[in-house]
């Protein structure tokens, strides 16, 4: 879960810890509204490979961090998305979406049963959007807090869990998706074992003012080097996530960006919140369209906007991510297709520079997925 870049040069926000990516000396990109590192002097190849082989350090602090309070904000919370947040064990996480009266995708987020809230994340270029959104929603039924004085790293890879657990000992023993409080070198966090990259991992919720220390302390560790924003898109690709506002938008719904494992039998049912009617219909008929996986063949990557047509040169959709998988040792691309083509192993051409290139429907993800099941 992330989005794509969108700033105003004008306006531009910074991280807490803007400075230490400048003395880090990372080339820093505008995205989301904010100066962010894309890369550091190792590259975003090494940084990739480090992430899958070690652990890779990355800041998202610019993702919006929200509370959720009142008499029953999971049910609050269940008018505006199709999880099931009524159901969330205390300290456990889920992966949801807003959605439109369309069924549309107005943002994917991530919720967690905090016993006494809701903690949400959401996406930077959306955070103000769903902040208003659920203000709006859900007024005199929840409170919506904006949590602009925290940080958020994540740490991820396989020697992540090593790590943590040399400051805080509990976290070795943390399931996927789970969520829990605890100190770093004495300072307060909140930890998930969550992440955006395939691996195993977790994110780290700070104060604004403790977010450098944190991470100077993680840096310091053999095992752990500062990754960008360039590594992370290509990590994320490799384990088919999605990116907000290229895989997934306002246009498409979880049906057809394949995303109905968040859609549980009881809300399917039940409905409830915005778009059930159409999402309903696109359950039992299936839809036009659908989010799939592409090999294309060869080494040239197909990115973005690409055309994707059949065997016969008429198009049936479009690339929403691509690029080079240094882990898959190959190019690797996400996109839509109508629904006759959308099945595993169906050859398809992606026109490249006017050249059609061979390729093929793929299974996602590229590379297995390591989160730790306990």
């Amino acid at each position: 879960m992330t989005e794509a870049p969108q700033s105003n040069a004008e306006n531009i926000k910074t991280t807490p810890l803007h400075g230490l990516h400048l003395e880090l000396k990372a080339r820093m990109v505008p995205f989301a509204g904010y100066d962010m590192p894309v890369q550091y002097p190792l590259g975003i190849l090494k940084e990739h490979q480090h992430t899958r082989e070690k652990a890779g350090l990355f800041d998202v602090s610019h993702m919006g961090q929200v509370r959720l309070t009142g008499d029953d904000p999971a049910a609050a919370l269940e008018t505006l998305v199709p999880g099931d947040i009524k159901g969330l064990a205390r300290g456990r996480m889920r992966y949801t979406l807003f959605l439109n009266e369309q069924g549309g995708i107005l943002d994917d987020l991530m919720v967690t049963n905090a016993g006494d809230h809701l903690f949400l994340v959401v996406n930077a270029a959306r955070k103000e959007r769903d902040v208003a959104h659920m203000r709006e929603r859900l007024k005199g039924k929840a409170e919506v807090e904006l949590l602009d004085d925290l940080a958020l790293l994540a740490l991820q890879g396989p020697a992540a869990a090593g790590v943590l657990a040399r400051f805080a000992p509990e976290a070795a023993s943390m399931k996927f998706m789970s969520y829990l409080p605890a100190t770093i070198n004495g300072i307060p966090v909140v930890l998930t074992r969550s992440g955006y990259t395939g691996e195993d991992g977790y994110e780290i919720s700070c104060d604004k003012s403790d977010a450098e220390p944190i991470a100077r302390a993680l840096l310091a560790e053999p095992e752990v080097e500062a990754i960008g924003l360039g590594a992370r898109d290509s990590l994320r690709l490799e384990a088919g996530l999605c990116l907000y506002g290229h895989d997934i938008d306002e246009t498409t719904t979880p049906v057809e960006a394949a995303l109905e494992w968040a859609l549980p039998k009881r809300r399917r049912e039940e409905g409830g919140f915005p778009g059930h009617g159409i999402i309903k219909t696109q359950l039992a008929e299936g839809a036009s369209r659908r989010r799939v996986g592409i090999q294309p063949e060869g080494r040239q990557p197909a990115r973005e906007h690409t055309d994707i047509c059949d065997t016969s040169g008429t198009k049936i959709g479009e690339v929403t991510s691509g690029g080079f998988g240094p882990t898959a040792n190959a190019p690797v691309a996400m996109g839509y297709v109508d629904r006759a083509h959308a099945e595993v192993g169906t050859p398809v051409q992606l026109m490249v520079r006017g050249k059609p290139l061979a390729a093929k429907v793929a299974a996602m993800p590229f590379v297995p997925q390591r989160y730790y099941r306990g």
